[in-house]
């Protein structure tokens, strides 16, 4: 039984290492247009920073260490320029000779993997415009920062990529800017939990150009749709599409993306081929959607199964729900599943709690605060996606949530879990179980929750009572329009100053105290409310609606 494998990295790596794990005896060749068959692409912008600094730690597998280890035949600077179904064949390009030849398949496997996106953009092929996707280009970036020493850089696009090549840019020794036509960074998070995200970055000295987009580049000079900035470099960054001309020339089906159809066996429409990776259309694992969802573990993984069933072992993937993390410099971003936009646009009945909790025991030192965000079907109470954003400890409480909602579990079902502790590494009540705890107090009527986006419509007309129950010193640092205080531990004592008759809408930092002044005032008879988030997040959230965005100086 022989197999073809069109392209490595993670897809097609995976597959053929799964391959010959599960068959000895098949005859396995992997064709690669380029030089290099396996490497760590999530890797690449951290060697442009230097946090990498052996370029070799980038290749994670060689032809010959492929030979020696799977006896693979792994055939680099070849490309495969047409697939033959009729006749099961493929026609290679062998850039080492120049010359092409017919290679002939029992399977065949796609993972051609993803391009980036280039727009129309005047300029975009100029000598100081750059892309990353492999090692080729990462190479090309290193060599001009050290060669041409630029002196700034204009990142185009915010998202995973964009914002990590941001950082190791500034730690290159750049100024950086990041232009991105939405209204805020890395696109799985909601605006609120960006807000946090857009305050540090900008602490780090990045600009940010939000709701902006580029309209020529001119040598230095990049030009918006709102301003212009003068830089030295620029990283297109916008995002990618399936690379899947090949497929479509041979009649394998694809959507209206151009991503490659494929049944849950990854199995495309012809007979004995494969597709896996970043050129395939995944079902969002949560609402069972099609989706583009290009990320490296559900690459490894549909390697596996397409490995699997070419072996005889039936195997299925059962769906992509976009698990992913991004460092940026000491902070951490963690998403996973849906956000609201895509809650909302997938018709679903979702309610929400924000968190603000300690990475470990306070009293331990080193200590950091995360936020929180986790969406749930009301029908179901199953969660449907989470987001985090915080320093240490943000990756493994997202890799439980993650779990959670793979394994279908109720947004409760949070409070029960029984998760290590120790001072040095969380607390009694861990940052998930108290997410568990807030969602089980709204889902079961103990508190009733307002939110950010409602403050400004709640009347200022006497008609309901306004809270804040923060210390004075927090309060002097800032306060909500309208809202009176009377701080918590006086709250009992001052009863009689808030009349019974009008809801009340109570804040306070984080949620945590605002919470107990409604039960005790919901214990003496009141209507109350609590702003999920409380102070911190609206504080956050109405200053990034409000701080312009930065300007160059050459165009004011």
């Amino acid at each position: 039984m022989k197999t073809i494998i069109i392209g490595g990295v993670a897809g097609g790596a995976s597959a053929a290492a799964r391959l010959r794990r599960l068959d000895e005896a098949a005859e396995i060749i992997i064709l690669e247009r380029g030089e290099f068959i396996s490497f760590a692409n999530c890797g690449l912008p951290y060697f442009i920073g230097g946090e990498i600094t052996d370029r070799n730690m980038l290749t994670l597998q060689t032809p010959a260490s492929f030979k020696a280890r799977f006896n693979i035949d792994v055939r680099v600077f070849s490309e495969a320029i047409k697939i033959s179904p009729d006749t099961k064949t493929v026609t290679v390009k062998d850039f080492n000779i120049g010359t092409t030849y017919e290679e002939s398949y029992d399977n065949l496997i796609l993972s051609p993997g993803a391009e980036p996106i280039k727009p129309n953009i005047s300029g975009i092929e100029g000598a100081n415009v750059f892309t990353l996707r492999n090692i080729p280009d990462t190479l090309k970036i290193k060599n001009y920062i050290e060669t041409a020493e630029p002196k700034s850089a204009v990142v185009i696009g915010g998202g995973y990529i964009g914002v990590e090549m941001a950082e190791n840019l500034a730690k290159a020794g750049l100024e950086v800017s990041i232009v991105e036509l939405s209204d805020h960074l890395v696109a799985p998070l909601d605006f609120d939990m960006a807000a946090d995200v857009h305050r540090y970055i900008k602490g780090k000295g990045i600009r940010l150009y939000l709701n902006n987009g580029v309209q020529v580049i001119d040598g230095s000079k990049v030009i918006l749709q709102n301003g212009e900035i003068s830089a030295d470099m620029v990283i297109m960054s916008v995002g990618v599409r399936p690379e899947t001309s090949l497929a479509k020339d041979c009649g394998i089906a694809l959507n209206a993306r151009g991503s490659i159809v494929v049944d849950s066996r990854m199995k495309t429409n012809i007979p004995n081929i494969y597709a896996v990776g970043d050129a395939v259309e995944v079902s969002n694992f949560i609402t069972k959607v099609s989706a583009f969802i290009p990320l490296a573990g559900p690459a490894n993984k549909q390697g596996r199964i397409a490995a699997d069933n070419i072996a005889g072992f039936d195997s299925e993937y059962k769906g992509t729900q976009g698990s992913a993390v991004l460092k940026l410099f000491d902070m951490t971003v963690a998403t996973t599943g849906l956000n609201e936009k895509s809650a909302e646009a997938a018709g679903i009945d979702f309610d929400k709690i924000y968190t603000y909790s300690a990475s470990h025991a306070s009293y331990y030192p080193g200590g950091n605060m995360m936020s929180v965000k986790i969406l749930w079907d009301k029908k179901t109470l199953k969660i449907i996606g989470a987001q985090i954003v915080g320093f240490d400890g943000v990756d493994k409480r997202m890799d439980v949530i993650a779990s959670a909602i793979r394994f279908g579990a109720k947004v409760t079902d949070l409070a029960e879990l029984e998760l290590c502790y120790a001072p040095p590494y969380g607390s009694a009540k861990d940052p998930v179980n108290m997410a568990g705890f807030v969602a089980e107090n709204i889902i079961s009527g103990k508190v009733k929750q307002f939110f950010w986006h409602d403050v400004e419509n709640l009347p200022r007309d006497g008609s309901v009572t306004l809270l804040d129950v923060r210390t004075v010193t927090e309060r002097a640092r800032g306060h909500i329009d309208g809202f009176s205080h009377i701080p918590l531990d006086s709250l009992r004592e001052r009863l009689n100053e808030l009349p019974k008759d009008k809801p009340v809408y109570v804040h306070c930092h984080s949620g945590l105290r605002s919470y107990i002044a409604c039960r005790i005032l919901t214990g003496n008879g009141y209507d109350c409310y609590n702003l999920a988030g409380g102070w911190r997040l609206y504080e956050s959230v109405m200053n990034e609606r409000t701080v312009p965005e930065y300007i160059c100086t050459e165009c004011r």
